[in-house]
Parts: structure tokens; sequence; C-alpha cells
């Protein structure tokens, strides 16, 4: 059975390849053609050289390194604190509608909005692009994990009830088990989040990782380059999802389906 899921999974892949492949051989064509000069084009063999090149000097690595370490720092920080609210949250309806119109404030603030404040408080580098990934992947994390929490069982509670744990052991043993295959899915939100906002963080201002060699290649006016970035930063992103998806297969088999349709 897992053969044939895996052929069909292969065959599925190379249906999808198909178009985008057309379309960039077309435009390599063209490109080729027209002799194409332009700021912001290139032919997708001069974007694979200059990837290549990269490499070789150890740019894009020493890029990748600083944005993924801001994303997933952010990540992780944004995940602790969302969890602990949206546990608390949904454990709590009196503290929920009391902190509804605070939450339902804040959350639709842009993460970028936040440059300007946080440059002023904690200048450039890590610090102030892991706080503004932070700020904007609680969100998820805390509004799927509420719904999650809510949506227990209640005869899950009951039972902890009859057992007399404490709050601590209840959170620990019944509600996280109960509530995961759903959390894990809003992981998987923030964790593309995250990769978004560093990105866009270091192309607005702050001066290292992918989003700050986009700009360099930008202002030397090496089209190729940029490219070469953007499209190292897409295959970042879906590597990144596929690991999470696979991960989130294995851990909950049959539940992953169901959270993902939650």
């Amino acid at each position: 059975m897992s053969d044939n899921t895996a052929k069909n999974t292969a065959k599925h892949t190379a249906k999808a390849l198909v178009l985008p492949v057309a379309l960039l051989v077309a435009f390599e064509v063209w490109a080729r053609a027209t002799h194409l000069q332009s700021d912001s084009l290139a032919a997708p063999s001069d974007v694979v050289r200059a990837l290549a090149e990269a490499f070789a000097d150890f740019s894009i690595l020493i890029a990748t390194r600083d944005t993924l370490f801001s994303a997933f720092t952010g990540l992780a920080i944004g995940s602790i604190i969302g969890l602990a609210l949206g546990i608390a949250f949904g454990l709590s309806n009196t503290l929920n509608r009391l902190m509804e119109v605070t939450v339902e404030a804040i959350r639709p603030i842009p993460s970028i909005a936040l440059l300007p404040i946080a440059l002023i408080a904690l200048g450039f580098g890590y610090r102030m692009e892991i706080v503004i990934v932070a700020f904007a992947c609680v969100w998820p994390i805390l509004i799927l994990s509420r719904a999650a929490v809510r949506s227990i069982e209640p005869r899950l509670m009951e039972v902890s009830r009859a057992l007399r744990l404490p709050a601590a052991q209840r959170v620990w043993k019944i509600i996280i088990p109960a509530a995961l295959p759903r959390i894990f899915v809003a992981f998987r939100l923030s964790a593309g989040i995250a990769l978004i906002v560093a990105v866009t963080v270091e192309i607005a201002i702050n001066p290292i990782g992918l989003g700050a060699g986009i700009m360099l290649a930008q202002q030397a006016l090496r089209a190729d380059l940029m490219l070469a970035y953007l499209v190292w930063i897409g295959v970042i992103g879906y590597a990144l999802n596929i690991v999470l998806v696979v991960a989130q297969r294995r851990l909950f088999g049959r539940a992953a389906l169901s959270g993902d349709s939650a």
C-alpha cells in the first residue's frame, strides 16, 4: 500500500511540474532570442548561475543562517506565548471575555508597523527581528489553540476533575495531548509566517539575512542574483512545509487530516 502511495505521489508531483518547467523553458528561449536586458528580469539559466555563485562564495548560506535563526527563534518565542495564552483563554470563559477586546484590537496590527518602535528600542540586528517575528507568530497559535481547547471532548475534562488532577497536570496530561493535532496545524501556519516576516523585516530595514541580500542585489542592478535569492527563499519555504507535513502525519496519523480540515 505504501509503494502505491509513493508511486501516486510521484506521478502527481511530475504532473504538477510540467507547467512550471514548460513556462521556464519558454521564457529561457524568449530571453535568449530577444537578448533580454532588464534590471528586474533575467533568463532562468542566468538565475541558476547566480545562485551557484552565491553558494560558492557562501554569501547565500550566511544570509540563510541569519534569516533562519531570527525566524525560528521568533517562532519558538511566539509559539510558547501564544500556546500559553490560548490554553488559558480556552479554559477560562471569564478570562477570555475580559481579554477579547484587547486581543482583537492588537491582533490586526501589521507586525511590520512595529518596525519604528522596535528599531528605537532594540536597534538593528537579531533582537529587533526576533521580537517582530514573535509578535506575528503569537496570534495564529493563540487563536487556534484556544479553539482546540474549547473543542476537547467534555468527558475528558470530567475525568480530570474526577481524578482531582492539579491544574498543571490537567493541562499537561489531558488538554495538550487532546488538542495537539490542531495546535500543530497552527504551528505550521506560524512557521510560514515567521519566514515571511523575517525576510520582510530584512528587506525593509534590517541589514542581515536573505532580505538584505535581495536589496544589495537590487542596488547593484543584479537582476539574476536578486531572483536567485527569491528562488532560494521559495525553496526554503517549500522544504520547511514538507518537513512539517511529514512530521504531522508521522506524529498524528489520521488526526493530522482532521486537524487540517479544521
